[in-house]
């Protein structure tokens, strides 16, 4: 048991011992009891049965679910819903011809393009599912027990439905033009940000790493964003990797319905790895959010563009028909302890180091692209850094000494520093003025 379950446990006693009367005694354990049969049935209704279950070295358990019989299907936008099970299109590529397909022994979830280097999931070493099945991690009694609330296991924080004028509201100039992001409330944020076309994607190569999560309520991420609609109800498509500390924040797998997946070997929620380390081995994968412009279906793909499943347009109002206006790229610290409040959260962001080690040390996103309606992907070409708390994840731009419009962005303390492409391999720095 880890050092938060030990302090659990004697904080238990200790009101137990305080207490002492038998009427105090009898009403703790009516309320235990009554706790665990709320756990049990929250079990039951968050489970699926499969038809295959695979225990990991971890002790995490994945159960192989009928496709049909997936989550997704809970949502009342899809009851009638036929699945798509593979992207209908294909983008013109202007990044660097990609690795070689990895063989059938390998993950598809792949590291840097230039690296032989590969990213899997922990659980595969010890099972697979079968086709017409998909993987699940199966929600366990710990992870309700770690959890700071029932209720709220499985629901991403909302964002607020109204903010103040006193409320921080996310602001970035591209091009000249202001742009606002809306209220980041308990959010700390450090992000390249573009806008300024109709995106119908987006992708970018993601360092992996394991930072620090010093609370259950809080969590951080390094991802992608493709948003549409006003600052304060936006409607988003995100994808990346999450260290949540004990799985309490939810949503960013199957655990709520309405993504629907179509691969049988990437458990969303499951643990990624390996993972980098700090001068030593830097892992990558790429993540990929595209427009499927025949079905209106938002795919997420992963390394070489291996689909794994897509968000159906009957979920959105502004990202239906249409694109989205905003891409974002970086990182988030979810927490209630950042900005004003004292004492600052000790979550980290990224890989938790400054910035000014570069590569093998600060966390970075390479190759960031987007794709318009020319269906190919771009280099974006306005962009904007936006940082909530320049004293905890600070910005600092480094621009190639011969290589025009290409500049490292930089993320100090607790860090992420990200990497717009270079051209003609240019390799040396300088700031940016």
């Amino acid at each position: 048991m880890g050092r938060r379950s030990i302090m659990l446990l004697l904080a238990m006693l200790g009101l137990f011992v305080h207490n002492g009367s038998e009427a105090v005694d009898v009403d703790v354990k009516a309320k235990a009891k009554k706790h665990s049969m709320e756990i049990g049935n929250r079990l039951k209704l968050l489970n699926r049965r499969g038809v295959k279950s695979v225990k990991s070295e971890n002790e995490d358990i994945v159960d192989c679910v009928d496709i049909y019989k997936q989550p997704a299907f809970d949502h009342p936008a899809l009851q009638n819903h036929k699945i798509q099970m593979r992207p209908s299109f294909q983008f013109a590529s202007q990044a660097p011809s990609p690795s070689p397909t990895p063989g059938p022994s390998r993950s598809p979830v792949q590291n840097d393009h230039n690296s032989s280097q590969l990213i899997s999931q922990y659980w595969q070493r010890s099972g697979s599912c079968p086709d017409g099945t998909i993987p699940i991690r199966r929600i366990q009694r710990r992870d309700l027990l770690r959890a700071a609330s029932l209720e709220r296991f499985g629901m991403k924080n909302p964002a607020p439905n109204s903010y103040s004028t006193s409320d921080d509201i996310g602001t970035v100039y591209i091009n000249k033009t202001r742009v606002d992001l809306g209220p980041q409330i308990n959010r700390s944020a450090a992000i390249l940000v573009t806008t300024g076309y109709s995106y119908i994607g987006a992708q970018g190569d993601i360092n992996i790493w394991n930072p620090k999560v010093e609370s259950p309520d809080e969590f951080t991420t390094a991802q992608i964003w493709l948003k549409n609609g006003p600052g304060n109800a936006f409607e988003s498509v995100e994808s990346g990797w999450m260290v949540d500390s004990y799985k309490s924040t939810g949503c960013f797998d199957l655990t709520c319905s309405g993504f629907v997946q179509t691969n049988k070997d990437i458990a969303l929620g499951m643990p990624l790895g390996p993972v980098s380390s700090e001068g030593g081995p830097q892992y990558q994968t790429t993540f990929s959010i595209n427009k499927d412009p025949n079905t209106g279906n938002w795919w997420l793909r992963l390394g070489q563009n291996v689909p794994v499943g897509y968000w159906p347009p009957s979920l959105f109002s502004y990202m239906k028909q249409g694109p989205a206006t905003l891409v974002e790229w970086g990182g988030e610290v979810y927490s209630s302890k950042v900005k004003k409040t004292r004492p600052h959260t000790a979550t980290a962001m990224g890989s938790g180091n400054f910035a000014s080690g570069l590569d093998g040390y600060a966390c970075y996103v390479k190759q960031v692209r987007i794709v318009d309606y020319s269906m190919q992907l771009k280099y974006p070409e306005w962009v904007g850094t936006f940082v909530d708390e320049a004293y905890c994840y600070s910005a600092q731009e480094l621009c190639s000494v011969s290589c025009s419009r290409t500049c490292i962005l930089l993320w100090r303390t607790w860090s992420l520093f990200y990497v717009l492409p270079l051209k003609d391999g240019c390799s040396n720095f300088l700031p940016c003025f």
